[in-house]
């Protein structure tokens, strides 16, 4: 029995290694990547206590190099998933009950591995499965993952802490219970932080979870996979199940037990397991928890009084890093007549000094895009923007996919605001700047925030504060991470919350106590300490 009040650790922002030509961490997550690189593993189902290696199995390619093999991963068949979904169930009771600083302790030794021991793994993974050159893959797997973990564990304590007013006679107490069943988890391929996010944000609150990753970033799960492992998950509180989404969804979504979905995804495929559940809502013991973020058209808009180095880093930032396959990506831009010229100039001389390439050279700013359908829609809109009257390409427009998916960083400037690329999420380097009349500024506000039906993030640019007042306010529901002299993206873990609205998803907003507060369940419970013993009240005399 625990006869003491657990005091979380403060959470501090895991600091951001450099890896400059000589560094240790540089030799050391080059000697990994290449060791990764030519030791061929497979990926197992992570089911209860067993790894099961099926006979059915997929093959995984750096997106940088697809007819290299770095091993092959198991897909899971009907049996699996729900031998999976048992699994969880078979130790929820237990997990759930494990006191919670035997649950934050798990969860903060996993967040030291991941600083430490595991640091150059996780990174050269990232690397290898989903083609982020080092400082991508730092920020991601490394800090990012770790300051998740760090940070739930403070966030879990200051929710734990918050408790009813005591009344006179009376004892009040707020108990936070996991939910009534198992946690679907679906992570997308461009995080591996978010994959384990949500994974170890419902667990860390007595959930236990059925994962199912991308079959994109396979490589990485495993090492997630591994370090849960080591840290002390105990087995079956996350299983990991991969092959085909639809089976798996199809399997969770119709379990009595199902009690809630994680997700991070396409709006549409979102939209599609929201409406399933719904069809289903008579077959579950409660209502699911549906927490997801989606798709974005994330904007930069430039007022005549910014600066113009500023707007060109973001935009070249914003736009190009990881090669345009965040959901928080710069993607639509505009920009006022008077400076767009110089501004335009600016962002075709960076992308014009990017080197692309593997991530293995540190040197490269661009390496390729996730995989070949992704590549084949870029290629397609690129190709379209040459033939349209209304577009033009200010840089960029080539690729290649002999060896890697690569999509040059592209750059297009259109006299239509909504014309496609203005509207439709790419998911990938491709950035469409529209200029308006400088003295246009408030219709334009209102063209920024009608465009697109996501709402996640977006960013102003001024140094007139009156312009940032009146533009913050009008842009109030654009985007749910709103960013003033900045890029839309960046997203550091306590510090800015992340998600948004519309079709971006439930706004939930990971990094903070509001995600985790949707993986709970509270039980008021009140004692009376001197009971009543007369059914007469004091009026009635």
């Amino acid at each position: 029995m625990s006869n003491f009040t657990f005091t979380a650790p403060k959470p501090v922002n895991e600091p951001v290694l450099h890896y400059k030509k000589g560094s240790p961490e540089r030799k050391e997550v080059l000697d990994t990547y290449k060791k990764m690189y030519t030791n061929p593993i497979n990926v197992p189902l992570y089911i209860g206590a067993k790894k099961i290696v099926t006979k059915k199995q997929a093959n995984m390619s750096p997106p940088h190099d697809h007819k290299h093999s770095l091993g092959t991963y198991s897909l899971a068949e009907k049996k699996h998933v729900n031998e999976a979904i048992a699994a969880a169930l078979e130790v929820k009771n237990a997990w759930e009950n494990t006191s919670f600083e035997h649950r934050a302790s798990v969860f903060l030794k996993a967040a030291d591995l991941i600083a430490g021991p595991y640091r150059a793994k996780i990174n050269a993974s990232t690397m290898l499965a989903q083609s982020k050159n080092i400082f991508q893959a730092e920020i991601d797997a490394a800090c990012e993952f770790a300051d998740f973990l760090r940070f739930n564990v403070a966030f879990a304590a200051d929710i734990y802490a918050q408790q009813p007013a005591q009344g006179e006679g009376v004892v009040n107490r707020l108990e936070y219970r996991a939910l009534e069943g198992f946690v679907y988890a679906i992570t997308p391929f461009n995080f591996t932080a978010i994959a384990g996010n949500i994974c170890a944000a419902p667990a860390l609150m007595g959930n236990v979870i059925v994962w199912k990753p991308s079959d994109h970033q396979m490589f990485s799960a495993k090492v997630i996979m591994d370090i849960f492992e080591e840290a002390g998950v105990p087995a079956g509180v996350i299983n990991l199940v991969s092959g085909d989404p639809v089976l798996i969804s199809n399997i969770a979504l119709t379990h009595p037990n199902f009690a809630g979905l994680h997700f991070t995804g396409s709006t549409e495929v979102f939209k599609n397991l929201w409406q399933q559940i719904g069809n289903n809502l008579n077959t579950y013991h409660n209502y699911p928890r549906i927490v997801g973020e989606t798709g974005g058209k994330d904007f930069i808009f430039a007022h005549s009084t910014a600066d113009i180095p500023t707007v060109i880093t973001a935009i070249t930032r914003g736009g190009y890093e990881f090669q345009g396959q965040k959901c928080s990506a710069a993607s639509r831009i505009y920009l006022p007549e008077s400076i767009a010229d110089e501004i335009l100039n600016g962002v075709v001389e960076n992308v014009k000094s990017f080197s692309i390439g593997s991530p293995e050279d540190m040197n490269n700013f661009i390496t390729a895009v996730i995989h070949e359908n992704s590549f084949d829609k870029l290629v397609h809109y690129i190709e379209q923007a040459k033939k349209d009257t209304d577009v033009e390409v200010l840089i960029g427009g080539t690729y290649d996919k002999s060896t890697g998916f690569f999509v040059h960083p592209t750059l297009l400037k259109t006299s239509n605001p909504h014309y496609t690329t203005m509207e439709t999420e790419l998911f990938g380097p491709v950035v469409t700047v529209y200029l308006y009349e400088d003295a246009d500024w408030e219709k334009t506000l209102e063209l920024v925030n009608t465009t697109s039906e996501y709402g996640l993030t977006g960013a102003i640019i001024a140094q007139d504060r009156m312009f940032i007042e009146k533009a913050s306010a009008r842009l109030r529901h654009a985007a749910g991470n709103f960013y003033i002299n900045d890029k839309p993206s960046g997203a550091v873990v306590g510090q800015q919350p992340f998600g948004g609205s519309r079709a971006s998803g439930t706004n939930d907003k990971a990094g903070s106590p509001l995600n985790l507060l949707r993986w709970v369940s509270p039980r008021l419970i009140k004692e009376t300490l001197v009971p009543a013993t007369n059914y007469r009240y004091p009026c009635m005399d």
